[in-house]
Protein backbone atom coordinates (compact mmCIF):
# COMPACT_ATOMS: atom_id res chain seq x y z
CA UNK A 1 0.00 0.00 0.00
CA UNK A 2 2.75 2.44 0.96
CA UNK A 3 4.58 1.91 -2.35
CA UNK A 4 1.53 2.98 -4.38
CA UNK A 5 0.86 6.01 -2.19
CA UNK A 6 4.47 7.19 -2.34
CA UNK A 7 4.38 6.78 -6.11
CA UNK A 8 1.31 9.01 -6.27
CA UNK A 9 2.89 11.64 -4.05
CA UNK A 10 6.00 11.69 -6.25
CA UNK A 11 3.80 12.67 -9.19
CA UNK A 12 3.78 16.46 -9.30
CA UNK A 13 0.28 16.84 -10.75
CA UNK A 14 -1.21 14.47 -8.20
CA UNK A 15 0.55 16.24 -5.35
CA UNK A 16 -0.60 19.70 -6.43
CA UNK A 17 -4.17 18.56 -7.03
CA UNK A 18 -4.40 16.89 -3.62
CA UNK A 19 -3.21 20.11 -2.02
CA UNK A 20 -6.06 21.93 -3.74
CA UNK A 21 -8.58 19.30 -2.60
CA UNK A 22 -7.50 19.61 1.02
CA UNK A 23 -7.63 23.41 1.03
CA UNK A 24 -10.96 23.83 -0.77
CA UNK A 25 -12.60 20.89 1.05
CA UNK A 26 -11.54 22.34 4.39
CA UNK A 27 -13.12 25.71 3.57
CA UNK A 28 -16.36 24.17 2.32
CA UNK A 29 -16.88 21.89 5.31
CA UNK A 30 -16.12 24.73 7.74
CA UNK A 31 -18.59 27.03 5.97
CA UNK A 32 -21.39 24.46 5.78
CA UNK A 33 -21.47 23.86 9.52
CA UNK A 34 -21.04 27.53 10.40
CA UNK A 35 -23.87 28.50 8.03
CA UNK A 36 -26.36 26.28 9.83
CA UNK A 37 -25.41 27.76 13.19
CA UNK A 38 -25.46 31.27 11.70
CA UNK A 39 -28.99 30.89 10.29
CA UNK A 40 -30.24 29.35 13.54
CA UNK A 41 -28.88 32.26 15.58
CA UNK A 42 -30.32 34.90 13.25
CA UNK A 43 -33.76 33.37 12.67
CA UNK A 44 -34.31 30.93 15.54
CA UNK A 45 -35.72 28.50 12.97
CA UNK A 46 -34.60 24.87 12.84
CA UNK A 47 -36.21 24.51 9.42
CA UNK A 48 -34.25 27.39 7.91
CA UNK A 49 -31.06 26.07 9.50
CA UNK A 50 -31.70 22.69 7.88
CA UNK A 51 -32.25 24.44 4.54
CA UNK A 52 -28.53 25.22 4.48
CA UNK A 53 -27.73 21.59 3.74
CA UNK A 54 -30.42 21.43 1.07
CA UNK A 55 -28.94 24.45 -0.73
CA UNK A 56 -25.56 22.75 -0.84
CA UNK A 57 -26.90 19.39 -2.07
CA UNK A 58 -29.75 20.41 -4.40
CA UNK A 59 -27.52 21.36 -7.39
CA UNK A 60 -26.35 17.73 -7.50
CA UNK A 61 -29.66 16.93 -9.20
CA UNK A 62 -28.59 19.11 -12.16
CA UNK A 63 -25.28 17.24 -12.52
CA UNK A 64 -25.90 15.75 -15.99
CA UNK A 65 -26.68 19.20 -17.42
CA UNK A 66 -23.80 20.96 -15.66
CA UNK A 67 -21.38 18.26 -16.80
CA UNK A 68 -22.07 19.29 -20.38
CA UNK A 69 -20.14 22.49 -19.77
CA UNK A 70 -17.13 20.47 -18.61
CA UNK A 71 -17.01 18.85 -22.06
CA UNK A 72 -17.18 22.19 -23.89
CA UNK A 73 -14.13 23.82 -22.29
CA UNK A 74 -10.60 22.93 -21.29
CA UNK A 75 -11.03 21.43 -17.85
CA UNK A 76 -8.13 23.16 -16.13
CA UNK A 77 -9.31 26.56 -17.38
CA UNK A 78 -12.83 25.79 -16.18
CA UNK A 79 -11.59 24.79 -12.72
CA UNK A 80 -9.56 27.95 -12.30
CA UNK A 81 -12.36 30.22 -13.53
CA UNK A 82 -15.03 28.52 -11.38
CA UNK A 83 -12.83 28.71 -8.28
CA UNK A 84 -12.29 32.44 -8.81
CA UNK A 85 -16.00 33.06 -9.31
CA UNK A 86 -16.86 31.14 -6.14
CA UNK A 87 -14.23 33.09 -4.21
CA UNK A 88 -16.06 36.26 -5.21
CA UNK A 89 -19.45 34.73 -4.39
CA UNK A 90 -18.36 33.89 -0.85
CA UNK A 91 -17.70 37.54 -0.08
CA UNK A 92 -21.47 38.22 -0.28
CA UNK A 93 -22.32 36.61 3.11
CA UNK A 94 -20.12 39.22 4.79
CA UNK A 95 -23.12 41.56 4.39
CA UNK A 96 -25.44 39.27 6.36
CA UNK A 97 -26.41 41.04 9.58
CA UNK A 98 -30.02 40.07 10.35
CA UNK A 99 -32.72 37.52 9.59
CA UNK A 100 -33.75 39.57 6.56
CA UNK A 101 -30.30 39.06 5.03
CA UNK A 102 -30.11 35.26 5.22
CA UNK A 103 -31.31 34.96 1.61
CA UNK A 104 -27.80 36.13 0.66
CA UNK A 105 -26.35 33.17 2.50
CA UNK A 106 -28.76 30.73 0.86
CA UNK A 107 -28.03 32.18 -2.58
CA UNK A 108 -24.27 31.97 -2.04
CA UNK A 109 -24.44 28.38 -0.81
CA UNK A 110 -26.59 27.36 -3.78
CA UNK A 111 -24.07 28.91 -6.16
CA UNK A 112 -21.24 27.15 -4.35
CA UNK A 113 -23.14 23.86 -4.60
CA UNK A 114 -23.61 24.44 -8.34
CA UNK A 115 -19.96 25.29 -8.81
CA UNK A 116 -18.91 22.23 -6.81
CA UNK A 117 -20.92 19.92 -9.08
CA UNK A 118 -19.32 21.51 -12.13
CA UNK A 119 -15.84 21.30 -10.62
CA UNK A 120 -16.27 17.67 -9.61
CA UNK A 121 -17.04 16.77 -13.24
CA UNK A 122 -14.12 18.82 -14.56
CA UNK A 123 -11.75 17.40 -11.95
CA UNK A 124 -12.65 13.82 -12.83
CA UNK A 125 -11.95 14.55 -16.49
CA UNK A 126 -8.73 16.46 -15.74
CA UNK A 127 -7.37 13.65 -13.57
CA UNK A 128 -7.77 11.27 -16.50
CA UNK A 129 -5.37 13.52 -18.46
CA UNK A 130 -3.02 14.66 -15.71
CA UNK A 131 -2.49 11.47 -13.68
CA UNK A 132 -1.14 8.25 -15.27
CA UNK A 133 -3.69 5.44 -15.52
CA UNK A 134 -1.74 3.06 -13.29
CA UNK A 135 -1.84 5.62 -10.46
CA UNK A 136 -5.53 6.53 -10.61
CA UNK A 137 -6.75 3.92 -8.13
CA UNK A 138 -4.21 5.05 -5.53
CA UNK A 139 -4.85 8.68 -6.42
CA UNK A 140 -8.65 8.42 -6.08
CA UNK A 141 -8.22 6.61 -2.77
CA UNK A 142 -5.88 9.30 -1.51
CA UNK A 143 -8.26 12.03 -2.70
CA UNK A 144 -11.16 10.36 -0.88
CA UNK A 145 -9.00 10.16 2.25
CA UNK A 146 -8.21 13.87 1.95
CA UNK A 147 -11.91 14.70 1.62
CA UNK A 148 -12.79 12.60 4.67
CA UNK A 149 -10.01 14.26 6.66
CA UNK A 150 -11.25 17.76 5.85
CA UNK A 151 -14.80 16.69 6.77
CA UNK A 152 -13.54 15.81 10.24
CA UNK A 153 -11.42 18.89 10.89
CA UNK A 154 -13.25 21.57 8.91
CA UNK A 155 -16.48 21.64 10.95
CA UNK A 156 -14.59 21.83 14.24
CA UNK A 157 -12.49 24.78 13.12
CA UNK A 158 -15.46 26.40 11.39
CA UNK A 159 -17.50 26.22 14.59
CA UNK A 160 -14.64 27.63 16.63
CA UNK A 161 -14.01 30.48 14.21
CA UNK A 162 -17.72 31.29 14.10
CA UNK A 163 -17.86 31.43 17.90
CA UNK A 164 -14.86 33.76 18.15
CA UNK A 165 -15.15 35.97 15.05
CA UNK A 166 -18.61 35.35 13.62
CA UNK A 167 -20.01 34.12 10.31
CA UNK A 168 -18.36 36.72 8.01
CA UNK A 169 -14.92 35.45 9.05
CA UNK A 170 -15.84 31.87 8.08
CA UNK A 171 -17.19 33.11 4.73
CA UNK A 172 -13.91 34.91 4.03
CA UNK A 173 -12.01 31.76 4.99
CA UNK A 174 -14.03 29.85 2.42
CA UNK A 175 -13.34 32.54 -0.19
CA UNK A 176 -9.64 32.23 0.55
CA UNK A 177 -9.82 28.45 0.16
CA UNK A 178 -11.27 28.91 -3.34
CA UNK A 179 -8.46 31.31 -4.24
CA UNK A 180 -5.86 28.81 -3.06
CA UNK A 181 -7.67 26.07 -4.96
CA UNK A 182 -7.51 28.16 -8.15
CA UNK A 183 -3.78 28.61 -7.59
CA UNK A 184 -3.32 24.85 -7.18
CA UNK A 185 -5.22 24.11 -10.40
CA UNK A 186 -3.07 26.71 -12.15
CA UNK A 187 0.07 24.80 -11.13
CA UNK A 188 -1.06 21.52 -12.70
CA UNK A 189 0.94 20.75 -15.81
CA UNK A 190 -1.21 19.13 -18.45
CA UNK A 191 -1.57 19.51 -22.19
CA UNK A 192 -5.27 19.52 -22.87
CA UNK A 193 -6.46 19.30 -26.42
CA UNK A 194 -9.16 21.73 -27.45
CA UNK A 195 -12.64 20.25 -26.91
CA UNK A 196 -13.64 18.08 -29.84
CA UNK A 197 -15.79 19.85 -32.41
CA UNK A 198 -19.26 18.40 -32.35
CA UNK A 199 -22.34 18.88 -34.51
CA UNK A 200 -24.44 21.73 -33.22
CA UNK A 201 -27.16 20.21 -31.05
CA UNK A 202 -29.24 21.42 -28.15
CA UNK A 203 -28.06 21.09 -24.56
CA UNK A 204 -30.57 18.36 -23.73
CA UNK A 205 -29.42 16.12 -26.59
CA UNK A 206 -25.78 16.45 -25.59
CA UNK A 207 -26.63 15.76 -21.95
CA UNK A 208 -28.56 12.64 -22.97
CA UNK A 209 -25.46 11.38 -24.77
CA UNK A 210 -23.55 11.18 -21.49
CA UNK A 211 -26.49 9.61 -19.66
CA UNK A 212 -26.88 7.06 -22.46
CA UNK A 213 -23.21 6.04 -22.32
CA UNK A 214 -23.42 5.45 -18.57
CA UNK A 215 -26.68 3.54 -18.72
CA UNK A 216 -25.66 1.25 -21.59
CA UNK A 217 -22.30 0.38 -20.05
CA UNK A 218 -23.38 -2.36 -17.66
CA UNK A 219 -20.24 -2.25 -15.52
CA UNK A 220 -20.41 1.52 -15.04
CA UNK A 221 -24.13 1.44 -14.39
CA UNK A 222 -23.85 -1.30 -11.78
CA UNK A 223 -20.93 0.33 -9.95
CA UNK A 224 -22.54 3.77 -9.92
CA UNK A 225 -25.86 2.43 -8.64
CA UNK A 226 -23.97 0.51 -5.95
CA UNK A 227 -22.24 3.76 -4.92
CA UNK A 228 -25.61 5.50 -4.68
CA UNK A 229 -26.95 2.70 -2.48
CA UNK A 230 -23.91 3.03 -0.22
CA UNK A 231 -24.45 6.78 0.20
CA UNK A 232 -28.18 6.34 0.85
CA UNK A 233 -27.44 3.69 3.47
CA UNK A 234 -24.86 6.01 5.04
CA UNK A 235 -27.53 8.68 5.43
CA UNK A 236 -29.97 6.22 6.98
CA UNK A 237 -27.29 5.06 9.41
CA UNK A 238 -26.18 8.56 10.37
CA UNK A 239 -29.71 9.82 11.10
CA UNK A 240 -30.16 6.93 13.54
CA UNK A 241 -27.06 7.88 15.55
CA UNK A 242 -28.68 10.00 18.27
CA UNK A 243 -31.49 7.50 18.83
CA UNK A 244 -28.84 4.78 19.06
CA UNK A 245 -26.96 6.75 21.69
CA UNK A 246 -30.08 7.61 23.69
CA UNK A 247 -32.04 4.35 23.55
CA UNK A 248 -29.44 1.73 22.74
CA UNK A 249 -26.26 2.81 24.49
CA UNK A 250 -27.54 5.23 27.16
CA UNK A 251 -24.76 7.63 26.23
CA UNK A 252 -24.89 11.45 25.97
CA UNK A 253 -25.31 13.06 22.56
CA UNK A 254 -21.71 14.25 22.68
CA UNK A 255 -20.60 10.62 22.33
CA UNK A 256 -21.60 10.95 18.67
CA UNK A 257 -18.22 12.61 18.21
CA UNK A 258 -16.51 9.36 19.20
CA UNK A 259 -18.52 7.29 16.71
CA UNK A 260 -17.96 9.87 13.98
CA UNK A 261 -14.21 9.92 14.62
CA UNK A 262 -14.02 6.11 14.57
CA UNK A 263 -15.95 6.02 11.30
CA UNK A 264 -13.68 8.72 9.90
CA UNK A 265 -10.65 6.66 10.88
CA UNK A 266 -12.09 3.70 9.02
CA UNK A 267 -12.65 5.86 5.92
CA UNK A 268 -9.05 7.07 6.01
CA UNK A 269 -7.78 3.47 6.18
CA UNK A 270 -10.18 2.37 3.45
CA UNK A 271 -9.20 5.23 1.16
CA UNK A 272 -5.49 4.58 1.57
CA UNK A 273 -5.93 0.85 0.88
CA UNK A 274 -8.18 1.25 -2.16
CA UNK A 275 -5.46 1.72 -4.79
CA UNK A 276 -3.54 -1.36 -3.69
CA UNK A 277 -6.71 -3.45 -3.66
CA UNK A 278 -7.73 -2.24 -7.13
CA UNK A 279 -4.45 -3.57 -8.49
CA UNK A 280 -5.28 -7.00 -7.11
CA UNK A 281 -9.03 -7.38 -7.63
CA UNK A 282 -11.53 -6.00 -10.17
CA UNK A 283 -13.46 -2.87 -9.24
CA UNK A 284 -16.63 -4.94 -8.97
CA UNK A 285 -15.08 -7.16 -6.29
CA UNK A 286 -13.78 -4.20 -4.27
CA UNK A 287 -17.21 -2.58 -4.36
CA UNK A 288 -18.87 -5.81 -3.17
CA UNK A 289 -16.35 -6.09 -0.33
CA UNK A 290 -17.01 -2.50 0.74
CA UNK A 291 -20.79 -2.94 0.67
CA UNK A 292 -20.51 -6.15 2.69
CA UNK A 293 -18.35 -4.48 5.34
CA UNK A 294 -20.85 -1.63 5.53
CA UNK A 295 -23.72 -4.11 6.02
CA UNK A 296 -21.85 -5.87 8.81
CA UNK A 297 -21.15 -2.52 10.45
CA UNK A 298 -24.81 -1.49 10.30
CA UNK A 299 -25.87 -4.80 11.83
CA UNK A 300 -23.27 -4.40 14.59
CA UNK A 301 -24.79 -1.03 15.51
CA UNK A 302 -28.13 -2.73 16.27
CA UNK A 303 -26.69 -4.79 19.15
CA UNK A 304 -26.63 -2.04 21.77
CA UNK A 305 -23.24 -3.28 22.99
CA UNK A 306 -20.78 -0.39 23.14
CA UNK A 307 -17.62 -2.21 21.91
CA UNK A 308 -19.58 -3.86 19.08
CA UNK A 309 -21.21 -0.57 18.07
CA UNK A 310 -17.80 1.15 17.95
CA UNK A 311 -16.42 -1.72 15.85
CA UNK A 312 -19.46 -1.39 13.59
CA UNK A 313 -18.71 2.31 13.05
CA UNK A 314 -15.17 1.37 12.05
CA UNK A 315 -16.49 -1.20 9.54
CA UNK A 316 -18.91 1.34 8.05
CA UNK A 317 -16.09 3.84 7.62
CA UNK A 318 -13.79 1.21 6.13
CA UNK A 319 -16.32 -0.08 3.62
CA UNK A 320 -17.99 3.15 2.47
CA UNK A 321 -15.13 4.55 0.32
CA UNK A 322 -14.65 1.37 -1.74
CA UNK A 323 -17.88 1.50 -3.81
CA UNK A 324 -17.29 5.22 -4.42
CA UNK A 325 -13.65 4.85 -5.48
CA UNK A 326 -14.46 1.79 -7.61
CA UNK A 327 -17.15 3.71 -9.49
CA UNK A 328 -15.04 6.85 -10.00
CA UNK A 329 -11.95 4.99 -11.18
CA UNK A 330 -13.98 2.90 -13.63
CA UNK A 331 -15.73 6.00 -15.00
CA UNK A 332 -12.31 7.51 -15.75
CA UNK A 333 -11.09 4.30 -17.37
CA UNK A 334 -14.15 3.37 -19.41
CA UNK A 335 -15.33 6.75 -20.75
CA UNK A 336 -13.95 8.50 -23.86
CA UNK A 337 -12.47 11.92 -23.14
CA UNK A 338 -15.07 13.90 -25.07
CA UNK A 339 -17.84 12.44 -22.87
CA UNK A 340 -16.05 12.32 -19.56
CA UNK A 341 -17.42 15.55 -18.09
CA UNK A 342 -21.04 14.57 -18.76
CA UNK A 343 -20.63 10.96 -17.67
CA UNK A 344 -18.75 11.93 -14.48
CA UNK A 345 -21.41 14.51 -13.56
CA UNK A 346 -24.20 12.01 -14.21
CA UNK A 347 -22.40 9.42 -12.10
CA UNK A 348 -21.95 11.95 -9.27
CA UNK A 349 -25.66 12.75 -9.38
CA UNK A 350 -26.62 9.07 -9.15
CA UNK A 351 -24.13 8.49 -6.31
CA UNK A 352 -24.68 11.60 -4.18
CA UNK A 353 -28.23 12.80 -4.90
CA UNK A 354 -29.74 9.91 -2.87
CA UNK A 355 -27.93 11.34 0.16
CA UNK A 356 -30.36 14.22 0.57
CA UNK A 357 -33.43 12.03 -0.04
CA UNK A 358 -32.21 9.40 2.42
CA UNK A 359 -31.56 12.08 5.04
CA UNK A 360 -35.19 13.16 4.80
CA UNK A 361 -36.39 9.55 4.91
CA UNK A 362 -34.11 8.74 7.84
CA UNK A 363 -35.32 11.75 9.80
CA UNK A 364 -38.93 10.61 9.34
CA UNK A 365 -38.15 6.98 10.20
CA UNK A 366 -36.23 7.71 13.38
CA UNK A 367 -39.12 9.83 14.65
CA UNK A 368 -41.64 7.01 14.26
CA UNK A 369 -39.79 3.67 14.44
CA UNK A 370 -37.17 1.94 16.56
CA UNK A 371 -33.68 3.00 15.43
CA UNK A 372 -32.77 -0.64 14.80
CA UNK A 373 -35.34 -0.83 11.99
CA UNK A 374 -33.51 1.99 10.29
CA UNK A 375 -30.10 0.34 10.72
CA UNK A 376 -31.47 -2.97 9.45
CA UNK A 377 -32.88 -1.15 6.42
CA UNK A 378 -29.46 0.41 5.73
CA UNK A 379 -27.75 -2.97 6.05
CA UNK A 380 -30.34 -4.69 3.86
CA UNK A 381 -29.99 -1.99 1.17
CA UNK A 382 -26.22 -2.34 0.79
CA UNK A 383 -26.30 -6.13 1.13
CA UNK A 384 -28.88 -6.33 -1.65
CA UNK A 385 -26.72 -4.03 -3.79
CA UNK A 386 -23.69 -6.25 -3.10
CA UNK A 387 -25.54 -9.41 -4.14
CA UNK A 388 -26.91 -7.84 -7.32
CA UNK A 389 -23.49 -6.43 -8.20
CA UNK A 390 -21.83 -9.81 -7.65
CA UNK A 391 -24.44 -11.58 -9.78
CA UNK A 392 -24.82 -9.10 -12.65
CA UNK A 393 -21.46 -7.32 -12.68
CA UNK A 394 -19.82 -9.78 -15.06
CA UNK A 395 -22.20 -8.92 -17.90
CA UNK A 396 -20.68 -7.37 -20.98
CA UNK A 397 -21.49 -3.77 -21.77
CA UNK A 398 -23.89 -2.91 -24.57
CA UNK A 399 -22.16 -0.73 -27.21
CA UNK A 400 -22.95 2.93 -26.91
CA UNK A 401 -25.14 4.15 -29.74
CA UNK A 402 -24.76 7.86 -29.27
CA UNK A 403 -24.92 9.98 -32.43
CA UNK A 404 -21.57 10.53 -34.14
CA UNK A 405 -19.87 8.17 -31.71
CA UNK A 406 -17.96 5.05 -32.70
CA UNK A 407 -16.70 4.30 -29.21
CA UNK A 408 -17.76 0.91 -27.85
CA UNK A 409 -17.48 0.85 -24.06
CA UNK A 410 -15.53 -2.07 -22.68
CA UNK A 411 -16.47 -3.99 -19.57
CA UNK A 412 -13.60 -3.33 -17.19
CA UNK A 413 -14.15 -6.40 -15.06
CA UNK A 414 -14.53 -8.68 -18.07
CA UNK A 415 -11.21 -7.34 -19.37
CA UNK A 416 -9.59 -7.98 -16.01
CA UNK A 417 -10.92 -11.56 -15.92
CA UNK A 418 -9.66 -12.11 -19.47
CA UNK A 419 -6.22 -10.84 -18.48
CA UNK A 420 -6.16 -13.26 -15.56
CA UNK A 421 -7.17 -16.18 -17.80
CA UNK A 422 -4.48 -15.24 -20.32
CA UNK A 423 -1.85 -15.08 -17.59
CA UNK A 424 -2.87 -18.53 -16.35
CA UNK A 425 -2.61 -20.03 -19.81
CA UNK A 426 0.81 -18.43 -20.26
Amino acid sequence: MAVGLFTVLRDRNARVYLMGVVVSGFGDSAMLLASGVWVKELTGSNGLAALVGFCAWAPTLAGPFLGNLADRMRRRTLLIATSLVLAAVMTAPVAVRSAQDVWLLFAALTMVGTGTVLMDAAETALIASAVPGELRGDFNGLARTAIESTSLLGPLIGAGLFTVLGGPAVALLNALSFLLGAAAFGLIRVREAAPARRPRRNWTAETAEGVRHLWRHTTLRALVVAGGCAMAASSLSSTATYALLDTGLRQPAAFAGVLTSVQGLGSVIGGLAAGTLLRRVPARVLSVLGLTLFALGALARTTGLLPVVVAGSLLIGLGLPWPLISALTTVQKETPGELLGRVAATANTLVFAPTALALLAGTALVATLDYRVQLLAAGALVLTAAVLLAVTGRSHAVPSAGPNEDHRPRDADADADADIDTAKKG
